[in-house]
């Protein structure tokens, strides 16, 4: 079986970006870098095992997958030639459809 290809969605490299800024601003760059170096490594772990994330429970899809690394949540597209990192976001933010029909 070979290796996917990892991609990492416009809105990934973002969440990574402010992970990283956001540490910075404390004072403690050398956090977020550490924090940004742990999620690329786990994400690279998808390459050979592609169903290693549950699915993500807001949604039932069986193509959208989560890892959970605290304090994080990897969300991931799995696709058949490619895994597709899609947010990097805190583990208890909860994920949403976005509704524009007015309430």
């Amino acid at each position: 079986m070979s290796k996917k290809l990892l991609h990492f969605a416009e809105s990934a490299v973002c969440d990574l970006e402010d992970i990283q800024a956001y540490y910075a601003e404390q004072g403690v760059p050398h956090v977020g870098t550490r924090l940004v170096g742990e999620i690329i490594g786990a994400v690279e772990l998808l390459r050979d095992q592609p169903d290693m994330g549950r699915m993500v429970p807001e949604f039932g899809q069986e193509f959208l997958r989560e890892l959970i690394r605290p304090p994080f949540r990897l969300v991931y597209r799995r696709e058949p030639e490619r895994i597709s990192i899609v947010r990097v976001w805190r583990s208890e933010r909860l994920l949403r459809f976005v509704d524009a029909a007015p309430r």
